[in-house]
């Protein structure tokens, strides 16, 4: 049986290619096609990934008390609360229909975190990029640079053929789950359920340092109002936009909690660093709670939110404190392409992207 207790973080667990710096100059260039790509049909500069938002929301993260002396680490060392900034996405880097189901995204911005940064990480925020699955679709930069080329390749392809293929990948991707299966590809391309995106559990996928130790870290719903939606059917065909008006009615009428949970990392060989498609075995090491969010009822999408947050924020794991530092070779990349990212969209939609000390900093 393996022990239980945590590994502490060392530098050392962390085994870097060689070949990283090759690998990261053909994301900036293939993530710089697609945002090229797309500001031209567009006439404004979104993002190369996740560009489509479906919910734009302000809340509160408040650390639990009592927790674990292993769990009480970093952010979340001592009890307190903070505002947080949470945007709902799904993956692609072109805007499309939601009928092009494909998987979803949580990013947050926790602000007025305290404590030493990660080198360059102004301000004084604390960002998790998450998306709804346990693991990444691929284990390695260099091999997420052949996907994300296939991207950039049919960025452009007309919507109706993309619809068409969501819904053949959907039909395939309920045989294999009545089958007691998934296909992280065939839901990656377009073959993700049909489901209401506000039931989701969100997942870092990739690890980070947690203090002493290193961790993933989940944020699942809680609140009544929330888990009913788990798994709940929703019909977008002929709404373009349906996750987003089904994520404004929501909050229109419902505050949403949802608890954030960290899975600690106690196994070496089972738990790869480096491998980012493997799921760490909740069985070996369970997510538990440290914090809870609580966003109240709102105006979940607005002209003012999609300047504030879309235009004005940049998430990236790597804007955050030392004892967060993200880990593996995913997140790696992502030090290195997602500030040229954010970058290409201040510079064409000439909006300055900071890192807010409040809310009323942010816009909000």
């Amino acid at each position: 049986m393996p022990d239980a207790r945590p590994i502490p973080y060392a530098p050392s667990v962390e085994t870097p290619r060689p070949d990283e710096a090759e690998t990261f100059e053909g994301m900036i260039a293939t993530f710089a096609k697609i945002q090229g790509t797309t500001l031209k049909d567009y006439g404004h500069a979104v993002r190369g990934v996740h560009a489509k938002g479906h919910g734009l929301l302000t809340g509160r993260l408040e650390v639990l008390t009592g927790l674990d002396p292993l769990l009480a680490q970093g952010l979340f060392a001592k009890p307190g609360t903070h505002d947080v900034v949470l945007r709902l996405s799904t993956n692609p880097g072109d805007i499309l229909d939601d009928s092009v189901s494909t998987p979803r995204g949580l990013a947050i911005k926790i602000l007025g975190v305290e404590g030493e940064r990660l080198p360059g990480a102004e301000g004084s925020t604390q960002d998790f990029v998450m998306a709804n699955a346990p693991a990444f679709v691929a284990p390695d930069a260099k091999a997420f640079l052949k996907s994300l080329k296939l991207l950039a390749a049919t960025t452009d392809t007309p919507q109706i053929f993309k619809k068409a293929f969501s819904a053949t990948l959907r039909g395939v991707e309920t045989v294999l789950e009545a089958l007691g299966t998934k296909s992280a590809t065939v839901i990656a391309l377009g073959g993700h359920p049909e489901t209401h995106i506000l039931g989701e559990t969100f997942f870092s996928q990739v690890p980070v340092r947690w203090g002493d130790y290193v961790a993933k870290v989940a944020v699942a719903p809680v609140s009544p109002e929330l888990t009913a939606l788990t798994d709940a059917a929703l019909n977008v065909n002929g709404k373009p936009n349906g996750l987003r008006e089904a994520v404004v009615a929501f909050f229109a009428e419902h505050e949403g909690v949802w608890e954030v949970r960290a899975q600690l990392w106690t196994n070496a060989e089972t738990m790869p660093i480096e491998d980012a498609s493997v799921p760490w075995s909740e069985a070996e090491s369970p997510y538990r709670a440290v914090a809870r969010i609580t966003v109240p009822r709102q105006e979940a999408w607005s002209e003012g939110k999609v300047k504030a947050i879309d235009d004005g924020l940049a998430f990236s794991p790597w804007h955050g404190l030392a004892a967060h530092q993200p880990l593996g070779s995913i997140m790696r990349a992502r030090r290195a392409v997602y500030p040229k990212s954010s970058g290409f969209r201040a510079e064409h939609n000439r909006c300055p992207i900071h890192e807010p000390g409040s809310l009323a900093q942010a816009g909000l």
